[in-house]
């Protein structure tokens, strides 16, 4: 590929090292010969990894602010970059996308959740709004991705929705970067604790889980921001506060040191149509990690765990089944380490981020 080849990535949303955005596809791009570029808010000018940074000043921290100011400074800088291949991650910049295609480019919409379904699920949003907001959201990603010259979707399920509206979408899957996650220690070594790395909300199963490690001779590694704040306090209320060790939001490195010393990784997310129908990279990180996955019992979910023998499925909203499945990890080493490896082995296979990156590089070659 040829050095001159200018591609921008464009988010109003997400953080400068975002892994998806920053270390799977920016640094894959670079690392094709792509000449990578990305405008983020709040930062400055700088140069990463052969990656360009363009900083947007952030602005009032409020989603109205974001949606109608700080769109239009993405956008402005993104004419000024002038690349060939824009590359945006937020549904907020449509619009641009559209501009930019008028400009002549080629756009690429990267679409991280199933947006319509999504809504239903934000606690922040009155139950009263969430469906006839959720049917226009729909209505608002069809209009502008017809228009646009490419549509990568996060999971097969989003790629067959978006299909119906650009017959040129693929699914680009989050899945792990293995050499990130790799090591060499030893089960012998681990320590009787479970851990739950992510985003912290009552819908992620965070109360039910909670409640089942009660019993368990064990501790939870709780790594995450909570969503709201206020959800802290209500499960430090929780007699089983004791067993939590607490770490906030962690960076790469501390993902590792917490998944080296953890027998097991919790997924077990309660059962809202958009989780259901997802791919939570979380679940892959524990596989690659060589630690069994703890379940929700979803059938696409279920199906990966028990074709790869790497895990196993509860119902998440019966802490009872929760702690079984956590007495089982816990009193049987043998068994889950064989559970760890098999969950190595599907990532290097099947479910890792070099098999991905061959189909973002081939729409890529595509476009151009």
């Amino acid at each position: 590929m040829s050095d001159y080849k200018k591609v921008c990535h464009l988010t109003s949303v997400h953080p400068l090292l975002d892994t998806r955005i920053f270390y799977k596809e920016c640094v894959s791009l670079a690392k094709a010969g792509y000449d990578v570029s990305i405008i983020v808010t709040g930062e400055t000018d700088k140069s990463i990894e052969n990656i360009k940074v363009y900083g947007i000043n952030k602005g009032k921290d409020s989603r109205l602010y974001r949606m109608f100011f700080t769109v239009k400074k993405v956008y402005k800088k993104a004419v000024e970059v002038d690349a060939d291949i824009y590359h945006f991650h937020d549904p907020e910049l449509l619009p641009a996308g559209k501009k930019l295609v008028k400009k002549g480019k080629k756009v690429i919409y990267d679409t991280h959740e199933d947006l319509p379904l999504q809504i239903m699920t934000k606690h922040w949003l009155p139950v009263i709004i969430r469906k006839p907001l959720s049917y226009l959201v729909e209505k608002i990603e069809k209009h502008y991705s017809k228009r646009l010259s490419a549509i990568i979707a996060a999971t097969p399920i989003i790629k067959k929705r978006f299909q119906n509206y650009n017959s040129n979408t693929i699914d680009v899957c989050n899945y792990p970067i293995i050499e990130e996650l790799e090591n060499n220690i030893s089960w012998d070594t681990k320590e009787n604790s479970i851990c739950y790395i992510g985003s912290i909300f009552k819908e992620r199963g965070i109360v039910e889980l909670m409640k089942a490690i009660e019993n368990p001779n064990v501790t939870l590694e709780l790594a995450g921001t909570y969503s709201p704040e206020s959800l802290r306090d209500e499960l430090t209320g929780f007699s089983t506060w004791n067993k939590v060790h607490e770490y906030g939001y962690v960076g790469r490195n501390e993902i590792r040191n917490i998944l080296g010393k953890s027998k097991a990784g919790m997924v077990t997310l309660l059962p809202k149509q958009s989780y259901m129908e997802s791919l939570p990279i979380k679940m892959f990180e524990y596989m690659a990690a060589g630690i069994p996955v703890i379940a929700s019992d979803f059938p696409l979910w279920k199906e990966i765990i028990e074709k790869y023998k790497c895990g196993l499925c509860v119902n998440p909203e019966k802490p009872s089944e929760i702690e079984k499945a956590i007495l089982t990890v816990l009193g049987n080493d043998h068994d889950s380490e064989k559970m760890g490896l098999n969950g190595i082995n599907a990532v290097k296979e099947v479910f890792n981020w070099k098999v991905e990156e061959k189909k973002m590089l081939e729409l890529y070659s595509k476009l151009l």
